[in-house]
């Protein structure tokens, strides 16, 4: 079963996540908070890749990788949906190969319960 991934859209809860919880790796931090008019039944998640690390192109790259991983990650083990997430990338994930990044995504999320 495919869950639904939805980005986060308004600026408060990007403000209210990054006062949350997090966990990091040399590739990416992650913000993580319980927000209130969240729905259970689908993930919030944001991925934030700046300016700074490239190109569009790099950038759009860097995020289409993540969320390929994300669905990947919900369908082999548990995240918790009852939190928001907030992923922030850093600048060693360009050179990054993609089974590095998902397995450092994986132990992360798998430190959140």
């Amino acid at each position: 079963m495919k869950t639904k991934i939805l980005s986060l859209s308004k600026n408060k809860d990007f403000k209210l996540i990054l006062t949350g919880k997090k966990v990091s790796n040399k590739y990416l931090s992650i913000f993580f908070k319980k927000l209130s008019d969240k729905n259970i039944k689908k993930l919030n998640i944001s991925f934030i890749v700046k300016k700074k690390i490239g190109k569009a192109v790099i950038r759009n790259k860097i995020k289409r990788r993540l969320k390929n991983i994300m669905n990947q990650i919900t369908k082999i083990s548990k995240i918790n949906f009852e939190y928001s997430y907030l992923v922030i990338v850093k600048q060693p994930i360009i050179n990054a190969k993609y089974v590095d990044i998902k397995n450092s995504l994986k132990k992360e999320y798998n430190r959140i319960k």
